[in-house]
């Protein structure tokens, strides 16, 4: 452990992945270092500020319990909620925004199944809201959204990320009101694409100069077109896809029709799919097909960010700034733990890294900053750790082909429940994939 007023700096076994000298490092790239020795360093803050988000369910006096608690025999302060916050306020938002940009990043991976497919390394975007609290000074930044779909009470932020697919590591994020659309501010994720890279991607993002952006980077993209929407026929392909144009980019174009078939019956969907890859050969579109389903990767990660570490609660933060602090802190917390999984997985060449539990990662992460345990590695480096043990030993199941109906399980509100007439089964099913081929216009 570090000494003194620094002892409850730790982030348990994580703190290997983000040493001290990197906290440090980011203090004084942001000038955020304190001036005088406090009771509560900014360095120890930062730690607080990532462990709060392992404990979303206790306040920031608590998580200084769950800090201090494994540190026997060492004096630490005991710290005033006011004091907590306004240690908080003083390191400010730049220090995690700092360590964000550094430690995103699709994960290094050892031949690992599902995380590139032909040589490329496949990526998914997508947008999701998190919500904040509701008071007066939230409001002069962010608002709520209203609609026929039942609208919010509270304010929310909206955050659009860049994943890679397989390890769910985020390459790089950015959020903000809600008042600017996810395309907005895709351009702003440009940066981190690159060759090498295939970007799936849903309908919102199929704009014809977005999608002109995103191939000047280098990166091939895969994205859903409307069904609607008229794509010229240049030339046919023996693989049932053709040659076509958006805007003034030359893309190939899949339609296809998806038959799901389960004990309770069969559902049919029709998909128009258009990539930059222009080579049937090299890329045949009944594989195309099948890759667009690990779009869903980035809809699981907003799950484990929301679902598993938030609880479905709304944000501590009472500011601005507070909000954008939180999450870059979220941000960073859950990179650490997709790190820390990639690590084990990688252990075994042949696992897919989709079987390392999320919830188990994290529990144990908790765990291990409760006992102050792992905080500094021994001298024979282990890749794996008690983080990584925990995950290969309870390894989830190799992925079945299931469906469920998209209902609430459970009603927000007990007034609106719409009885136990509702299929809540999850069904065992087969799928189908044809190939359409579209007449000439």
């Amino acid at each position: 452990m570090a000494g003194g007023r620094y002892a409850p700096g730790h982030l348990g076994e994580l703190t290997q992945h983000l040493p001290f000298d990197m906290v440090d490092e980011a203090l004084t790239a942001t000038r955020a270092t304190q001036t005088r020795l406090r009771d509560l360093p900014s360095r120890v803050v930062v730690y607080l500020l990532l462990a709060a988000c392992l404990f979303s369910e206790v306040g920031y006096p608590q998580v200084w319990r769950k800090l201090a608690a494994g540190l026997a025999g060492i004096p630490t302060a005991t710290p005033t909620p006011s004091a907590l916050a306004q240690a908080r306020r003083r390191v400010g938002t730049a220090p995690l925004h700092w360590l964000f940009d550094l430690l995103r990043g699709p994960a290094a991976t050892i031949r690992q199944p599902g995380t590139r497919w032909r040589g490329l390394l496949v990526c998914a975007i997508d947008g999701t809201t998190l919500t904040v609290p509701d008071n007066p000074r939230i409001l002069t930044r962010l608002t709520k959204q209203n609609g026929n779909h039942g609208g919010t009470g509270y304010p929310q932020t909206r955050l659009v990320a860049l994943l890679a697919c397989g390890t769910r590591t985020l390459i790089d994020a950015v959020f903000g009101p809600t008042t600017t659309g996810e395309t907005t501010y895709t351009p702003q994720l440009l940066r981190s694409l690159r060759a090498g890279m295939i970007l799936l991607a849903d309908r919102n993002f199929a704009a014809k100069a977005l999608l002109a952006d995103i191939a000047t980077t280098g990166a091939h993209v895969l994205v859903r077109l409307k069904n609607s929407r008229t794509t010229p026929i240049l030339t046919r392909y023996p693989d049932g896809s053709y040659l076509s144009v958006l805007g003034g980019l030359r893309v190939r174009v899949i339609d296809a029709e998806i038959t799901i078939t389960t004990t309770a019956g069969r559902h049919t969907g029709t998909y128009r799919l258009a990539t930059t890859l222009l080579d049937p050969h090299r890329h045949p579109a009944s594989e195309l097909i099948t890759l667009y389903h690990q779009r869903w990767e980035i809809e699981t990660a907003y799950l484990e960010l929301k679902s598993s570490i938030l609880g479905g609660r709304v944000l501590r933060a009472r500011t601005p700034d507070g909000v954008e602090q939180e999450v870059y802190a979220l941000l960073v917390t859950y990179q650490l733990l997709r790190t820390a999984m990639t690590d084990a997985t990688n252990t075994r060449p042949d696992l897919d890294p989709d079987r390392a539990s999320f919830t188990i990662a994290w529990q144990t992460a908790r765990d291990q900053v409760v006992q102050a345990a792992g905080v500094i590695a021994d001298t024979v480096i282990d890749l794996v750790g008690t983080i990584g043990r925990h995950v290969l030993t309870d390894l989830m199941p190799a992925r079945r082909l299931r469906v469920c109906p998209r209902i609430v399980k459970r009603a927000i509100s007990k007034y609106q429940a719409r009885g136990p007439a509702i299929d809540r089964t999850s069904y065992k099913a087969t799928i189908g994939i044809d190939i359409l081929t579209p007449a000439d216009p």
